[in-house]
């Protein structure tokens, strides 16, 4: 599985997602990556969910990708809750 951490410029919040990303993958046990990148980049590239915050969530929504807002970027327990929810959706 492969988690794309969606910020404005692809190296600010969206690195910040994705350490908390990879620390609930490695808690959860769950073979997935997790990949920054700015919002520009992120609808071609290929991913599995999209994990990022209010704003560029609702620009993103809408394609094949599943998307999911994240309101802190630090929050291991918001960030498994969305990945658990995409999880339970397959």
């Amino acid at each position: 599985m492969k988690i794309l951490c969606v910020c404005g410029m692809g190296f600010g919040s969206s690195l910040m997602l994705k350490m908390t990303v990879e620390k609930v993958i490695q808690k959860k046990g769950l073979n997935a990556e997790a990949e920054a990148t700015d919002i520009g980049t992120a609808s071609g590239t290929q991913a599995d969910l999209i994990l990022t915050n209010n704003e560029f969530a609702s620009q993103l929504e809408g394609g094949s990708v599943p998307v999911k807002a994240v309101m802190n970027m630090a929050s291991e327990d918001e960030v498994e809750k969305a990945i658990d929810e995409y999880l339970d959706s397959k």
